[in-house]
């Protein structure tokens, strides 16, 4: 059993980044993410790591990209508007296939927004934020357990498939306080990747890390490798939770903040005798559409609850593909839905049908 505390959400990535093995962390702070700058600046220092407050979210994401390019543990983390500020360098960092791991603590916005918690990131962190054909790998926590948890996967998911990955949680995970355990994790196991840029050696030439290819019959054959790679990863990698999906009639799909909502909404309809099932992304790329899919050969019709005005619902569209209805049931801004809220839609949706 590994040791238990209690902690906020941001603090148990934090720690869970040092634990795994993360040396390197550059950020700039915001709210509702700053306490990962503020732990790390002091527990990763006196712990051999290096963290440095960045002038800007542009310079932080490259700072990554010379650690990750030099084989190191290397991550950053920032709220929505922060993030968009690093998205040209987050495409440059997936087409030099560099491993690291990036947190959004998402926040109300368009624009500067809010500082309350959203879920309105979805499209940038799934579809590609950045420009070109690339995709992070996107694991969505819906606990403080899960918010230490993912980033041992995090970083174990980036140095498999020399990838990005990208925690995607919101403002109420990383603030809320609950108990984690972090469990056991050797870090000392991993070793600098032969790939990385630590100078020449006596026994090869030195490496390069590039992402400019000036012939487009080059810049195709990365691509392909890139997309190769991707369907390796959808292949493998799919993770979600079926609570009561068995025999439900109405299925709600949602993930992070949301699905901790809609579990409790789905235990009181179980309760008053509606047959309701939650299926709960962990991966939202890759996205678990064949089991989505097999649900809508049973189930009546979809609920999708989400912190935004409809963003994953897409996706489940496209994986029952009209199978059966999919309805939509969001708020905005940083409001957070209750579990009372999405009863009240779910029995709208059975009375009209």
């Amino acid at each position: 059993m590994g040791e238990v505390r209690l902690m906020k959400g941001n603090e148990a990535m934090a720690e869970a980044a040092i634990r795994a093995g993360c040396r390197a962390y550059f950020g700039y702070p915001i709210t509702p993410q700053s306490e990962v700058l503020e732990y790390l600046s002091k527990e990763m220092v006196e712990r051999g790591g290096v963290v440095l407050q960045a002038e800007s979210e542009v310079a932080s994401i490259n700072m990554v990209f010379g650690a990750a390019g030099a084989g190191v543990r290397a991550m950053t983390s920032s709220s929505s508007p922060g993030i968009s500020l690093m998205q040209e360098g987050i495409s440059y960092i997936a087409a030099a296939e560099l491993p690291c791991l990036l947190v959004n603590v998402q926040r109300g916005g368009p624009g500067l927004g809010t500082i309350q918690p959203s879920q309105a990131d979805y499209f940038q962190a799934t579809k590609g934020g950045g420009h070109g054909d690339y995709h992070l790998i996107v694991l969505a926590p819906n606990s403080v357990q899960e918010m230490s948890d993912f980033v041992y996967d995090g970083f174990d998911l980036a140095d498999k498939y020399r990838n990005p990955v990208m925690i995607l949680a919101d403002g109420a995970l990383g603030q809320m306080m609950e108990k984690v355990e972090f469990k056991e994790y050797d870090a000392t196991k991993r070793e600098i990747p032969s790939w990385a840029t630590t100078g020449k050696k006596k026994d090869r030439e030195r490496n390069i890390v590039t992402t400019l290819y000036i012939q487009p019959e080059r810049m195709e054959e990365q691509n392909k490798i890139l997309q190769e790679k991707y369907a390796r990863v959808c292949a493998a990698e799919v993770r979600y939770e079926a609570i009561q999906t068995e025999d439900a009639d109405y299925v709600i799909v949602a993930y992070g903040l949301s699905a901790r909502i809609s579990h409790k909404a789905q235990q009181v309809l179980r309760k008053s005798g509606v047959k309701v099932g939650l299926l709960r992304p962990q991966t939202l790329y890759p996205y678990p559409y064949e089991i989505i899919n097999k649900l809508a050969d049973k189930a009546k019709s979809f609920l999708v609850v989400e912190m935004n005005a409809g963003q994953m619902v897409e996706d489940v569209r496209l994986a029952v593909n009209g199978k059966k209805d999919v309805h939509f049931f969001g708020k905005m801004g940083g409001i957070i839905p209750s579990p009372e809220d999405v009863i009240i839609e779910l029995n709208n949706i059975i009375k009209k049908s």
